[in-house]
């Protein structure tokens, strides 16, 4: 299954009957698991602002809420659409093995694994620990599986997206903020590192395809985004171990995410000719992530005005998801929301 129907190589030109598939939606896209993916990083963002006492715990809560709900949805749509399939594609593995879509489908246990423990442990540690754990367990698995699959099979540099990041990057480091979060530091510790290494492997050839191979396809640019998040997320996933202090290995990883997040602006041009799309979601965590850690920085370090701060950056982030999940309604009303966009060949942004 890809993102949206079978894409073209990148580089490759779109033709008639190319552009009239991008009009059908073949099935249930694995990169919807992004809607409950960012509205939990909302809900995490919101969770650490009421850690420090500057919202109310029930709008975290809420939002976490939601996005069990919406987790609930799309999973049972997903197997549904798997099981009316015809063959020869009605097997879950084939779409492990689809080079553009597979690595979102890790955001299905990633993010109850996060969900576990910021909204099901603080109420009841037991099965929240335990739920947390199932889903770090399943999380390592697939991650495993990726990894040799993408060592065994052929992988396709122009196909390599940032979306890659999440199986093993994201896996890893949401697992061990999760893990901290419900008290297992040895297990964060482990996990830690796994996100770390495998952020430093996949980093250096996801920056290494996008600065020597054509521009991503439209459907996928949106993904560009998530270079923002493995830098906040082992941020996060270090708070968490540590304690919110402003540490050296703190300090490391702002500089790098600092980059990212102002790389993000030669692409602002970029993102404005976007329609919007399922992969318009990859900009809620990703962005959300960034706004919890700025809020820790700001909530350690106290700058003048620093609460105000904070406040803008939750109200801007709530803007951003909240706008996303509303224009997603919308496409939903109008059976819409799976339809990719049609456009020309994908080519590298030219200077302004």
């Amino acid at each position: 299954m890809n993102l949206f129907v079978d894409c073209p190589s990148v580089g490759s030109s779109f033709g008639p009957d190319d552009e009239a598939a991008m009009a059908t939606p073949k099935t249930v896209p694995l990169n919807l698991f992004g809607v409950p993916f960012g509205l939990a990083g909302l809900g995490e963002a919101w969770t650490v602002l009421a850690g420090f006492g500057r919202a109310p715990a029930a709008v975290g809560v809420i939002v976490l809420l939601v996005s069990a709900g919406a987790w609930l949805a799309v999973a049972s749509a997903y197997v549904l659409s798997v099981a009316r399939r015809p063959p020869p594609r009605s097997a879950f593995p084939g779409d492990l093995l689809d080079p553009v879509a597979a690595p979102f489908a890790s955001l299905a246990v990633i993010t109850p694994m996060l969900l576990a423990s910021l909204g099901l442990y603080p109420y009841a540690e037991t099965l929240g620990r335990a739920v947390t754990d199932v889903f770090i367990v399943l999380t390592v698995l697939l991650g495993g599986w990726f990894t040799g699959q993408w060592i065994y099979g052929s992988v396709d540099l122009d196909r390599f997206h940032p979306g890659y990041f999440l199986p093993t990057v994201a896996g890893g480091l949401i697992g061990s903020g999760a893990a901290a979060t419900v008290g297992q530091q040895r297990l964060a510790g482990v996990l830690f590192g796994l996100g770390v290494v495998c952020w430093l492997v996949l980093g250096s050839v996801i920056l290494g395809r996008l600065f020597f191979r054509p521009m991503l396809p439209p459907p996928l640019q949106p993904t560009l985004a998530i270079e923002v998040a493995p830098a906040a997320v082992a941020s996060l996933a270090w708070f968490a171990l540590q304690g919110p202090r402003l540490d050296g290995v703190a300090s490391f990883l702002a500089g790098y995410g600092l980059l990212m997040v102002l790389a993000q602006i030669r692409l602002l041009s970029l993102y404005r000719r976007l329609p919007f799309m399922v992969s318009t979601w990859a900009f809620t965590f990703s962005w959300a992530a960034v706004t919890a850690v700025a809020m820790v920085w700001l909530e350690v370090a106290q700058p003048g005005g620093y609460r105000v701060g904070q406040y803008v950056l939750i109200t801007v982030i709530s803007l951003l998801v909240g706008g996303i999940a509303l224009r997603t309604v919308v496409a939903i009303s109008r059976r819409d929301l799976l339809h990719a966009p049609s456009g020309g060949a994908p080519t590298r942004v030219a200077a302004s």
